[in-house]
């Protein structure tokens, strides 16, 4: 087992009450679950997302924290969030990073990995549905 590692497991799902599909607003909503699968703990400092939509349009957030939170996650222990994002378009994609700092004073990344915002059939007007990544 590797000494400093994170997993991160993210489930995206559309919302429909919060986008506007006619004037190119879609809303999302993501929940992450970060897990500390290495040996040492360590502090979520910052983060690092890269969002785009599918017409190459790119932002970059970088932040203290998520949500307001620096967690300190020992071994085995995990730290669940929601956030959002909206995109100009019905689909998307966001990646990204978190900064470390372990216990012992090793600074070190996580990678966030790739995730598709999708708002499905709903982007549609006068469409009802929506549906939820897995």
């Amino acid at each position: 087992m590797p000494k400093y590692q994170f997993s991160c497991d993210v489930l995206p799902h559309y919302l429909p009450e919060q986008s506007s599909p006619e004037d190119e607003v879609f809303g999302f909503a993501y929940t992450v679950t970060i897990t500390n699968t290495g040996e040492v703990a360590a502090q979520l400092i910052s983060r690092h997302w890269i969002i785009s939509d599918s017409r190459g349009h790119t932002e970059e957030v970088k932040g203290l924290g998520v949500v307001g939170h620096q967690p300190l996650l020992k071994p085995g222990e995990s730290f669940q969030y929601s956030s959002g994002s909206r995109l100009r378009t019905p689909t998307g994609t966001m990646h990204g990073s978190y900064f470390f700092v372990a216990e012992d004073g090793e600074r070190f990344e996580a990678a966030i990995p790739m995730f598709v915002l999708d708002a499905g059939d709903a982007a549609a007007p006068g469409s009802s549905g929506g549906r939820v990544l897995h």
